[in-house]
């Protein structure tokens, strides 16, 4: 809503032609819990008049009910949004509010403080041009109060605010005030933030938030009001960098028309401009610029067109529209700083969806260089990311990408991490620059393929996967149905866990990480057998859905057969023909699959052997079965 104005009666129009010139500011609140984020804005919105009646009587009556003020005003609430969170008197949802000023329009983030809603943080913080860090004036810089401000610094926020709050209960101290302002501002120097603002406030009572405070008479700087409405802010600092526009939509409302949609993250763009369109590097001109309201004689960063183009060139949704004079990079492979925002761990070797733009690709982290240390900025060694860790990893995708470096661009810059089986967001991520092998390596194409080499062999190749648990029968069942296809004259070669163990994967221990990356490396030979046209045997317990799903997307179509060898685990325990099991029940055996780490059953194999109800033979020729359906073999 708009700030209270004489002219909304007297002379609408002209408000409204006011307010459209206004200049826009984006800011978040950000510290840790309960320092006073929620009722700092509340407070903004109340001082600056921008509650309708209904609303201040809503929030009035709420603040009886769930306010921690007594019989006052709980401004808190007035953003609060979630019932959850005004029960518990957290944040735990990022919220927005618009509002503005004679001055200046604002959108404001109210970002959680709980440290397991860091992610939150990381959401609200990705567009502001000012981070207003709250500090509790009792507590002083805490861990969160550090690991937003690493954040801040790291997404690229130009201005900082350490707003000391609650000033009010420590007698408005100036001693107090000043410690902190030392204890940050050293801080703020290890990760290089060079200018910092420091504002002491009392949000709750209203103390340097729109007028100056006659409790604070040492204090002779600007109000948090003052400060928003005043902040310099480079509105055109992206239409000063190169253009760059991410291909949202292919538009061909009828055969006569093919253009291409999108927003453009930076630059300017007229009609005669030469583009080139990556990755394909196909290059062409510009001939018009459309909108909704018709066509535009140029275009500038933030808004959202279609352009249509002098030459028919393939681009496809995912690929981006750059200036030919200074295009974007492409690469595949990449250094990056990664926020982890999930319980599940962040762990190398594993395949997760990278979105970058409106393009998605597969991506695995291939390497964790090191984790930062929020407290002491220390660069710690780690073999996987927890939830809220900031690490510098390395990145493979499985296709090119348009990129810049995210201190250059931040939209063409960042990117999030998804979850293959569930679809969370689970990490963020900037990159920083490619990796020269990146651009060093490419693939040789060679007559020879695989096609050729299974027709030789008569047969279809694929990866016969079986997983279960340890003692379920896989290794049994594999050597028996290798038996049977090669009595019937077929090539194969069986993979087995134990085996690999021997020699390729000696390296590797019981962790779920090395259990990550044992299946990747299994999963990049089998990749290389089905391409010699061989079919390929993998016994595995393979325990992670996710490294199983990894497996099959590197093969294609109908290449993959996962195989379901199903005993239950107090049968396999009870077999327990090697004694694992034993030793995992005494504690002499760390990450054992089904004792001590989890084991993920297959929800759609291509066949469920029951073990219980089968003996090995009758389990090999239900396999043999399948692979004649299949039209394999």
């Amino acid at each position: 809503m708009a700030h209270s104005s004489d002219m909304i009666s007297e002379d609408i129009v002209q408000y409204l032609k006011d307010h459209e010139q206004k200049s826009l500011l984006r800011f978040i609140t950000c510290g840790s819990v309960d320092d006073g984020k929620s009722t700092l804005i509340g407070r903004l919105l109340y001082e600056s008049k921008l509650l309708f009646e209904d609303q201040l009587a809503a929030v009035e009556a709420e603040s009886k009910k769930f306010g921690t003020q007594g019989d006052n005003i709980d401004f808190a609430l007035l953003v609060d949004g979630l019932a959850a969170e005004r029960e518990q008197g957290i944040t735990i949802d990022v919220a927005y509010r618009f509002f503005s000023t004679d001055k200046r329009k604002f959108i404001v983030a109210d970002t959680p403080g709980h440290e397991q809603y860091t992610r939150n943080m990381v959401t609200g913080a990705s567009t502001a041009d000012v981070a207003i860090l709250m500090v509790d004036a009792r507590r002083g810089i805490l861990t969160q109060t550090r690991r937003h401000t690493y954040l801040a610094s790291l997404i690229g926020i130009p201005h900082i605010v350490v707003a000391i709050n609650k000033m009010d209960l420590v007698d408005y101290s100036e001693k107090t005030y000043n410690q902190i302002m030392e204890d940050y501002t050293a801080f703020a120097k290890q990760i290089g933030i060079e200018e910092t603002t420091f504002i002491p406030m009392s949000a709750l009572a209203g103390d340097n938030i729109t007028e100056p405070s006659n409790n604070m008479p040492w204090y002779h700087g600007t109000t948090l009001m003052g400060y928003l409405e005043t902040v310099q802010v480079d509105d055109e600092l992206m239409q000063k960098a190169p253009f760059r526009m991410a291909v949202q939509w292919v538009n061909r409302p009828n055969l006569d028309f093919r253009g291409f949609s999108g927003q453009l993250a930076s630059g300017i763009v007229k009609p005669g401009d030469r583009i080139r369109a990556l990755p394909s590097g196909k290059e062409s001109t510009i001939a018009t610029i459309s909108t909704y309201d018709g066509n535009l004689e140029r275009a500038v960063a933030g808004q959202s067109i279609t352009l249509t183009l002098n030459d028919e060139i393939d681009i496809s949704r995912g690929d981006m529209i750059t200036s030919a004079e200074e295009p974007a990079s492409i690469g595949k492979q990449f250094e990056t700083t990664v926020i982890w925002m999930h319980e599940e761990p962040l762990m190398p070797g594993r395949t997760y969806l990278m979105q970058i733009g409106t393009k998605t690709v597969t991506a695995s982290i291939t390497d964790i260089k090191h984790q930062v240390n929020v407290n002491t900025m220390e660069h710690l060694a780690a073999k996987k990311l927890e939830l809220n860790g900031i690490g510098e990893c390395n990145i493979s995708l499985d296709r090119d990408i348009a990129f810049d470096p995210y201190k250059a661009n931040r939209d063409t810059g960042s990117f999030i991490l998804i979850d293959r089986m569930t679809n969370n967001t689970v990490g963020a991520g900037l990159i920083n620059f490619a990796l020269r092998r990146s651009t060093n390596i490419t693939v040789q194409h060679t007559e020879v393929n695989k096609d050729v080499r299974a027709a030789l062999k008569t047969q279809k190749p694929c990866v016969i996967w079986l997983t279960g648990l340890s003692g379920s029968g896989k290794s049994t069942i594999a050597d028996l149905v290798e038996q049977k296809l090669l009595a019937a004259g077929h090539h194969t070669y069986l993979l087995d866990g134990d085996n690999v163990r021997h020699g390729l994967n000696k390296d590797l221990g019981f962790t779920d990480q090395d259990r990550v990356e044992n299946i990747r490396r299994i999963a990049e030979v089998a990749k290389l057998m089905v391409d010699a046209g061989l079919i390929v045997l993998s016994s595995f317990i393979s325990p992670f859905r996710a490294e199983r799903k990894m497996a099959r997307d590197m093969l294609e179509e109908g290449e993959f057969i996962e195989i379901y060898v199903n005993t239950p685990l107090e049968v396999a325990e009870d077999r327990d023909v090697k004694g694992l099991y034993k030793k995992a029940r005494r504690g002499e055996l760390k990450n054992f699959t089904g004792i001590d780490s989890p084991y993920e059953a297959p929800q759609q194999p291509e066949l469920d052997l029951k073990t219980v109800e089968m003996t090995p033979e009758e389990a090999a020729d239900k396999v043999i079965e399948l692979l004649k359906q299949k039209q394999m073999i």
